[in-house]
């Protein structure tokens, strides 16, 4: 009897050491999907944060760890993986970590030239898309504008007292070469 009550013992503890390594990856595999996530949405893509205070935490759920806080609505995240209502962030510093859905919409905004931060170059703002139009102001980096439209390498658009055309390759929340019509 006590050689039959080791072997379950040793059945149920093997069992639960398989659980134990296994689920982590079975859990990656359902998150992760080649161009659409479990919302049908495309992964990756851009979206903006939904509130003033949002908690990006370690992993897909509540009991997870706070990694840190974001406290300024409408800034662009990358969402780069999908897990039940849990989205896989990335932000413009490549900081990464998890957030409930409700908390991100779809609003597309972009940060002006985050990864100059500290340096005095400003980015030109056109009256209309190209190299050569003429330039109606200059942005400081982390300017947080929302995205109009975006065709031909150039996105218009609009911000507190400015409005008009940047270079695409300038902005966080764009993908090269997107075409964005609103």
């Amino acid at each position: 009897m006590r050689n039959k009550s080791f072997r379950t013992l040793s059945a149920l503890a093997a069992t639960f050491l398989l659980f134990l390594f296994v689920s982590p990856f079975v859990i990656t595999a359902q998150a992760q999907s080649a161009g659409s996530g479990v919302s049908g949405l495309p992964v990756p893509r851009f979206v903006s944060l939904k509130s003033d205070r949002v908690n990006v935490r370690k992993g897909p759920s509540r009991n997870h760890d706070i990694g840190w806080t974001f406290v300024r609505s409408r800034l662009p995240v990358e969402v780069i993986q999908e897990y039940d209502d849990w989205r896989r962030i990335r932000d413009w510093e490549g900081k990464d970590g998890w957030v409930f859905k409700t908390l991100l919409t779809g609003y597309r905004s972009a940060l002006v030239t985050p990864w100059l931060e500290n340096t005095v170059e400003t980015t030109p703002l056109r009256k209309r898309p190209g190299p050569n139009e003429e330039i109606i102001a200059f942005l400081e980096p982390l300017v947080l504008a929302g995205v109009v439209e975006c065709t031909d390498g150039y996105c218009r658009v609009s911000g507190k007292d400015f409005e008009g055309w940047i270079d695409q390759s300038r902005l966080f929340g764009v993908y090269k070469n997107e075409t964005i019509n609103n």
